[in-house]
C-alpha cells in the first residue's frame, strides 16, 4: 500500500447551486479520516466555506499532496490545466452529468475517499496538449488542452478552410466547420460526438477529427504521441481556437496553430478495481436495451 496522502485540497464547481452542503460533508470526513484539509480559493469564497485554508491554484501544487475535484469534467479540466506540472494527483467526485473522469459517485464518496486517501488507488497518467497561435511569425497566444484543440466557425459564418500538415508534411486541405485534435482523455468528449474513435486513455496518440466536413473522405485519423501538427487558416470568417472549451482566441486567415504533446501530465486517481471499460458501459449505456415501448 502506498504512503496516506497528508494534506488534501478540495475543488469544487461553484457555480453550482447547493455544493457547499456537500463540500463540508466531505470535508468532514476527510479531517475525521486524519487528513488535512484546504480548500481552492474561488470555490471557498463562493461557497462561503470560510474555515479551512484557502489556497491559490499554484499554492496548492506546492502545498498539498492530492485534490479532490467535486463536479463535472469540466470542473476537473480547469484545475488539472493549472496544476499540470505539480505533483499534485486528482481525485474526480461527480456532481455533473457524465462526467467521465469525475467517476466517483457523491453518494460512494464517504466510503471510497478514505481508503484512497490512506493510500489504496488505481493511478492513470493523462498526456496534455500544447498549443500556440502563430500569426506573422510571432506567438500570439499560447493554452494547455486535457481534452482537445478545436478550431471552428463561429455560428454564422460559412465553412473554414484549412490545411492541415503533420510533422511538417503536408497532409492535406479541408473545408468544413472544424476541425479537433484530441488526446486519449478528450476522445469522449467533443471528438466523439463528431464521429471520432474512442481511445484507450493510456495511449499516447493524438486523434484529428473533423467536424462535419465537406468531404466525406475527410476522415479521423490517429497520430503518433510525438506528432507535431500544424493547422493554417486558409480562408475563414469569425473563426477561433478553444482549448478545453474553457479558453479561446479569434483567428485571422493565415494564423497557424501548432500543436504537440505537453511535457506536462496529470495523474488522475481511481479506486481499485476501477475498470475503463465498465466506466464506457455505464456512461455510454452500452448495457441497455430498448424494452418493449421503446425506451432504454
Amino acid at each position: 500500500m502506498r504512503t496516506p496522502f497528508k494534506t488534501v485540497a478540495l475543488v469544487g464547481r461553484y457555480s453550482t447551486a447547493g455544493i457547499e452542503g456537500p463540500l463540508e460533508e466531505i470535508a468532514s470526513y476527510i479531517l475525521r479520516n486524519g487528513q488535512d484539509v484546504v480548500f481552492e480559493r474561488e470555490t471557498a469564497l463562493a461557497t462561503g466555506l470560510t474555515a479551512y485554508p484557502a489556497l491559490s491554484a499554484e499554492e496548492i501544487g506546492t502545498q498539498a499532496d492530492v485534490a479532490v475535484v467535486l463536479g463535472g469534467d469540466g470542473t476537473l479540466l480547469g484545475i488539472a490545466r493549472q496544476l499540470a506540472g505539480y505533483d499534485v494527483p486528482l481525485i474526480g467526485v461527480n456532481h455533473g452529468r457524465l462526467g467521465f473522469m469525475t467517476d466517483i459517485a457523491l453518494e460512494d464518496a464517504h466510503t471510497v475517499l478514505p481508503d484512497m486517501l490512506d493510500g489504496r488507488y488505481e493511478s492513470e497518467t493523462r498526456l496534455l496538449l500544447a498549443s500556440r497561435v502563430v500569426r506573422d511569425d510571432m506567438d500570439i497566444f499560447s493554452a494547455l488542452a486535457l481534452n482537445d484543440v478545436v478550431v471552428n466557425r463561429s455560428g454564422i459564418s460559412g465553412m473554414v478552410e484549412l490545411a492541415v500538415s503533420v510533422d511538417g508534411h503536408f497532409m492535406y486541405n479541408q473545408r468544413s466547420d472544424g476541425l479537433i485534435v484530441s488526446t486519449a482523455t478528450g476522445s469522449t468528449a467533443y471528438a466523439l460526438s463528431a464521429g471520432g474513435p474512442i481511445l484507450h486513455p493510456t495511449l499516447s496518440g493524438v486523434v484529428l477529427v473533423p467536424i462535419a466536413p465537406h468531404a466525406l473522405s475527410n476522415r479521423p485519423i490517429v497520430l503518433p504521441h510525438d506528432a507535431e501538427v500544424t493547422i493554417e487558416v486558409a480562408s475563414a470568417r469569425d473563426a477561433s481556437v478553444n482549448f478545453d472549451m474553457q479558453s479561446l482566441t479569434s483567428l485571422l486567415p493565415g494564423d497557424r496553430i501548432v500543436v504537440r504533446r505537453s511535457q506536462k501530465t496529470i495523474n488522475l486517481l481511481h479506486p481499485v478495481g476501477y475498470n475503463y471499460y465498465a466506466t464506457l458501459r455505464k456512461k455510454l449505456h452500452w448495457h441497455e436495451y430498448p424494452s418493449e415501448d421503446n425506451r432504454l
